[in-house]
């Protein structure tokens, strides 16, 4: 569902991370979305490295190679411990226990869907057209959305995509912002269903040498939202 897998540095699952609430008959309602755990990391890399780079193809012996890559990127972004840096899994429910009313999940079940926010710094001397950023400010970026592809159409990407307003909340902002190629219709029509709107368009030398698509910058203000 993202435009492209996004390579950073450092992870931190927050403790108190909580979930959006889905009630029986929600088509959300199988699904859990909780912080990523090392135990995660190879089903996490099999999943971005399917939606993000293709096994056929003259490039597709580089695949494995490009997996593993994922994976020790992923692997070294949970073991780290930075401030604000989230990567979010979706799992399956297996069981309610009746006592608590929690649920629990079957691992072997694999990763149904990942996600990840972090901060990035609008750089130094960058014509920015956020009305409410200035330049060196930190804001809330969302990358490497992807879901299984047996498990799309089933709204997890969407249940991600609202985790991630909750956590950017727990961390004091008002903001959400992700790229999405202008090819991908079907990321597009999503980020606009839930609120996203079009804050400015990427233009690197690869969109006038190759006609490579160019990314798009959404934005979606979490205050005035009024999504479920």
């Amino acid at each position: 569902m993202g435009s492209l897998y996004v390579s950073k540095s450092s992870s931190l699952t927050p403790s108190n991370f909580q979930v959006p609430t889905s009630q029986p008959g929600d088509r959300n309602f199988h699904w859990q979305v909780r912080p990523a755990r090392l135990e995660d990391v190879s089903s996490v890399a099999e999943v971005l490295a399917d939606s993000f780079h293709s096994r056929e193809g003259f490039f597709g012996w580089t695949y494995p190679l490009l997996r593993v890559g994922i994976y020790e990127d992923i692997r070294h972004r949970i073991h780290a411990t930075a401030p604000h840096h989230v990567c979010l899994v979706a799992v399956e429910k297996t069981a309610q226990n009746e006592n608590t009313g929690m649920y629990s999940h079957d691992s072997t079940l694999g990763i149904a869907g990942t996600v990840e926010l972090a901060l990035r710094t609008i750089p130094l001397g960058t014509t920015c057209s956020f009305t409410s950023y200035r330049q060196g400010y930190q804001y809330p970026y969302l990358s490497n959305l992807a879901v299984h592809t047996t498990r799309r159409r089933q709204g997890i990407a969407g249940k991600l995509l609202l985790s991630c307003e909750q956590v950017a909340k727990s961390w004091g902002f008002d903001d959400l912002f992700l790229h999405v190629l202008e090819n991908n219709h079907q990321a597009r029509q999503l980020y606009l269903k839930l609120g996203y709107q079009l804050e400015q368009i990427d233009t690197s030398w690869s969109h006038w040498l190759f006609k490579q698509p160019r990314q798009m910058l959404l934005h979606k203000h979490l205050k005035s939202s009024n999504s479920n």
